[in-house]
């Protein structure tokens, strides 16, 4: 099984999400820049509110691609401690990384919100969705993120993650939706049919045309 795009993965987690239609406190975040995607569609088939929960990973100083992290709005900052110890990683390169990542991600709150203030999550269900998850790093940090803010209930959609990754992340979410859980698993890419970068200009639109459906 293999997804078109992420527009179909979201019509298919939406399928599967379809119970929270009818929850009154339910929102959408998406996770950028792909993430919104997913999010927007299942927001839209779901008539739930949308918003960005901006995470940005912490690539290793040496394979960027690899995350020996992330972090997120609010400050949280979470570290795979396996990849942090395997690789000798000094304390100075994590804290070089995090704040290179911090000045994107305030800079992304900026373009992608614009004046718009945060959507609340206290005492909502939340559904945090991304196109796919790796190493659940950055998934991690966004959990954590919302959990401090004390939502009713977080849950993490996702179209395609390792089982390992998802074991992860029932341990800290409400619940967890995911379409496939393939082993081997090597990229998320690898999972859909067209996993073309998606731009700023794309993100903005989709959380503009959703602020204007409220």
């Amino acid at each position: 099984m293999r997804f078109r795009n992420r527009t179909e993965a979201g019509q298919q987690l939406a399928e599967r999400l379809r119970s929270y239609a009818i929850d009154a406190t339910a929102v959408v975040l998406g996770l950028p820049r792909g993430g919104v995607v997913t999010a927007a569609t299942i927001a839209e088939q779901l008539d739930l509110p949308l918003d960005v929960l901006i995470v940005r990973k912490l690539g290793t100083p040496w394979q960027p691609e690899l995350a020996m992290g992330a972090i997120a709005s609010g400050g949280v900052r979470v570290l795979n401690p396996d990849i942090v110890g395997t690789l000798h990683i000094p304390q100075s390169k994590i804290d070089e990384v995090t704040r290179i990542e911090a000045a994107e991600l305030a800079r992304r709150e900026k373009l992608y919100r614009g004046d718009r203030p945060r959507l609340s999550v206290a005492d909502r269900t939340v559904i945090v969705v991304d196109d796919g998850i790796a190493t659940g790093s950055t998934m991690l940090a966004a959990i954590r993120c919302i959990r401090a803010q004390k939502p009713a209930r977080i849950v993490i959609a996702v179209p395609v993650a390792p089982p390992s990754t998802c074991r992860t992340l029932e341990s800290e979410a409400d619940d967890v939706v995911c379409l496939l859980s393939p082993e081997p698993f090597n990229a998320v890419g690898e999972w859909y049919d067209d996993f073309s970068q998606v731009e700023d200009a794309e993100v903005v639109a989709l959380l503009a045309r959703a602020a204007a459906r409220v």
